[in-house]
């Protein structure tokens, strides 16, 4: 059951900054000269026309279409470095590597080897350049950091260390990735504090998320959601590009389907003091409506709020529903995503 959130971390992460911990990511490298063309072939999003710095998010399908993991991709000019869910990086990796054959392409897993600090909030660019120096040896200033569009890159040298750091949303608040090598990254935590940084409890950030109505992969999608179903198709699939895995089963509901699923991520305002928590029934009527995936109280709303993947007859905003927790039965209306608007604008 999710409770109201009250942390210092939350405030800050709204109205100046804060870190959060996400060494449990997965990180995965993709090195050699042909690492753009081969990912472009493999995943929904345009790999091929990144330039180093750049960056886009996508994911990695079967062939009947459905999702095998969701990726942050990162050009860095000499490799790509892949932000995924921890526990899809081995398959990811086995995968991609069966069907490297004469393509110059080396693929490795350094989910172990690099930390990732998110820093987010208003204030962050300035936490960012003055942690790192000044930002004068690396040319990264607060006014710089704050032109970045979402998923431009740099390495930096931070105390003699190499640190990437990267504009990301992917908390669901605006602010910057920094993955460093494990041994380093509890002192750059600790430099980003000293800075006026405060600290993100996981508990929080997960209320981030679920305002930005962004969906983590093994919550509110998995292995048996199509892209669509979960509503990444904006930032992650393009329908512009030549075949990859799974592209067959896109285009058919797109152009045949025009569009509709069976079911599909939606938002819910509960009425009550309770958030609803995954796997929660959603009803209406006498129907089963679907489910819940994640619940949050949000403090900018003061109300509790989840996401659910419904059924499509019952994904029109304004829908009444109710969700059953723990068979105490709650008023729902169906809404929009994201519930808090910009919070994960660049």
């Amino acid at each position: 059951m999710a409770v109201h959130d009250d942390s210092t971390g939350y405030q800050a992460a709204r109205t100046a900054s804060a870190i959060l911990d996400r060494a449990a990511r997965g990180k995965l490298v993709v090195a050699g000269s042909d690492r753009r063309t081969y990912l472009h072939a493999m995943l929904t999003c345009e790999v091929a026309p990144l330039q180093p710095g750049s960056g886009t998010y996508g994911a990695f399908l079967t062939p009947q279409g459905r999702m095998i993991a969701d990726m942050r991709l990162l050009e860095l000019g000499d490799l790509i470095l892949m932000d995924l869910d921890r526990a899809r990086a081995a398959d990811v990796l086995q995968r991609l590597d069966q069907f490297v054959f004469s393509e110059d392409v080396q693929l490795g897993d350094v989910s172990d080897t690099f930390g990732l600090i998110s820093l987010v909030g208003p204030a962050a660019s300035g936490v960012a350049s003055r942690a790192l120096g000044g930002g004068a040896a690396e040319g990264l200033t607060s006014s710089l950091l704050d032109s970045w569009a979402e998923f431009q890159n740099a390495r930096v040298s931070w105390r003699g260390v190499p640190v990437i750091v990267a504009a990301s949303t992917e908390t669901g608040a605006r602010g910057f990735d920094f993955f460093a090598p494990v041994e380093a990254a509890g002192a750059l935590a600790d430099a980003l504090s000293r800075e006026g940084a405060a600290r993100l409890d996981p508990a929080a950030a997960e209320v981030l998320r679920v305002e930005a109505g962004r969906p983590a992969f093994g919550v509110d999608m998995d292995q048996d959601t199509i892209p669509l179903e979960a509503g990444i198709e904006a930032r992650g699939i393009s329908f512009t590009k030549g075949c990859y895995p799974g592209q067959e089963v896109v285009v058919r509901i797109l152009h045949r389907g025009h569009g509709r699923v069976a079911r599909r991520l939606a938002g819910l305002l509960i009425d009550g003091d309770e958030a609803p928590g995954p796997g929660d029934l959603l009803r209406a009527g006498d129907r089963d409506a679907g489910r819940v995936t994640s619940g949050v109280f949000s403090p900018a709303l003061g109300r509790p709020i989840a996401m659910a993947m419904l059924q499509r007859d019952f994904l029109e905003p304004g829908t009444q529903l109710t969700v059953l927790h723990d068979g105490t039965p709650f008023p729902a209306t169906v809404t929009g995503l994201p519930f808090v608007q910009g919070v994960g604008s660049n």
